[in-house]
């Protein structure tokens, strides 16, 4: 049988001050992780009251971390980036925030070598395939349909 470390409050606040303060987090994963070492529906609101009094927790400052992140490294596209915060059950306002964030210019330059990298390493003689694979790669990573239209007609 496993056993279950019980945590005190003060005990309990400390671990998810430091779990807030190694990375961004959104509410959701406060509560899991609260949920998780057991708490009690009470303990769980005191702690995420104190963690946002404390600015610990900010889901703004999380979303706007977090669409900047996925773009820069990941490079997804705007729906990708919307679709994962709403999973989150990030607010549409700092959504709203967080995809101001990216400069229009870097989106469109992203696409750009997005694009032209992956259409380099498909090895496709027939243009429709290779179309459907470029499209089916850019929608997937997020990237908005009518953008990655153009940039077929553009590069293919």
């Amino acid at each position: 049988m496993i056993s279950h470390k019980a945590y005190s409050l003060a005990e309990a606040t400390r671990k998810l001050e430091s779990y807030c303060a190694y990375q961004e987090r959104c509410h959701k994963e406060v509560i899991a992780k609260l949920k998780g070492m057991r708490m009690i529906p009470e303990a769980i609101d005191q702690i995420t009251t104190h963690l946002i009094q404390e600015n610990y927790l900010n889901e703004e400052r999380f979303a706007k971390s977090f669409a900047r992140g996925k773009f820069t490294i990941k490079k997804w596209g705007k729906n990708r980036i919307v679709n994962e915060l709403k999973l989150r059950q990030v607010s549409k306002f700092n959504i709203k925030s967080a995809l101001a964030e990216i400069e229009e210019e870097d989106y469109h330059k992203t696409l750009d070598e997005l694009a032209t990298k992956r259409l380099a390493q498909i090895h496709e003689s027939n243009v429709q395939k290779k179309k459907k694979k470029l499209a089916d790669y850019l929608l997937y990573r997020g990237w908005e349909s009518n953008l990655v239209y153009a940039k077929l007609k553009e590069l293919v």
